[in-house]
């Protein structure tokens, strides 16, 4: 069996019609024995159903899909687990085992006043491809990542297995990629990443306020909650409450990184 996940920085790519990569894993008798990155080569929406066709996928993982997209899976045959967020393989094992649900309310927001914006350039941002020996190359990178006070938020280290991604195309952070870039194989480089080549600084205008009586669901959310909302195009966006009273609940739709500074122990794993 086949399994693809839409695929960005480690976590399940939000968007399976700007997916760039697919992390395809090969299981057999319950077990993940090999896993590989794949580009989606420009494709959209539907010729993406058919590349994962011609790749003999026989499951789909991703965060957001439309109808159209979802229906051309079936057409191929191919299964569909959709609303997943987070870390992929960790979706991937949760899928083996029978646990992977879809997360999250799928809220619908129709009020006027807020149009959720297009992340399809990535909550990682769109940025120049930096300059460097490894760049357009396929990297493996083992990772530990944590935060000003020492707190650990990621580490590749502690799944098993490096991240791996092509350098310079625009699935890592800013300053990852760019770190990345000149670093021969065996080397081991500490950085320290400001917002801007991180997830960006918070945006006040990402936190709104809506009713709860025009959100059907939104009266059993609580404080802290990931969940998905739908933009003015039928396209989820995470977000989090971040408060609730009786009547209303507020919403922020920064990534959960926003605004912070990074720490990244980073070890290159080989070169491609």
């Amino acid at each position: 069996m086949k399994i693809a996940v839409t695929y960005e920085n480690g976590n399940i790519y939000q968007h399976f019609g700007h997916t760039e990569t697919f992390k395809v894993y090969t299981v057999e008798e319950g077990k993940i024995v090999s896993s590989e990155i794949v580009g989606a080569n420009g494709a959209g929406h539907g010729a993406l159903a058919a590349l994962l066709a011609g790749e003999n996928i026989d499951v789909l993982i991703c965060g957001g899909i439309g109808g159209g997209a979802q229906a051309a899976l079936a057409e191929h045959g191919i299964e569909l687990c959709a609303g997943a967020e987070g870390d992929a393989d960790e979706a991937v094992a949760a899928y083996l085992k029978g646990e992977l649900v879809n997360t999250g309310a799928n809220c619908h927001h129709h009020d006027g006043e807020h149009h959720c914006g297009e992340h399809g350039c990535g909550e990682h941002g769109c940025h120049d491809a930096p300059a460097g020996q490894n760049v357009g190359k396929k990297v493996r990178a083992h990772y530990r990542g944590t935060f000003n006070d020492g707190t650990q938020f990621d580490s590749s280290y502690d799944r098993g297995e490096p991240l791996e991604f092509i350098c310079g195309a625009g699935q890592m952070i800013k300053g990852f990629d760019a770190a990345v870039a000149n670093m021969a194989i065996g080397e081991i480089k500490n950085v320290h990443l400001l917002p801007a080549e991180a997830y960006g600084e918070a945006d006040p205008n990402a936190i709104f306020t809506v009713e709860i009586a025009r959100l059907p669901g939104a009266e059993t959310l609580t404080a802290g909650q990931r969940v998905y909302l739908q933009d003015n195009y039928g396209r989820p966006v995470p977000v989090t409450v971040a408060a609730k009273d009786d009547e209303t609940i507020t919403f922020d739709a920064n990534h959960e990184m926003a605004g912070k500074e990074l720490n990244f122990t980073i070890e290159l794993v080989s070169v491609e």
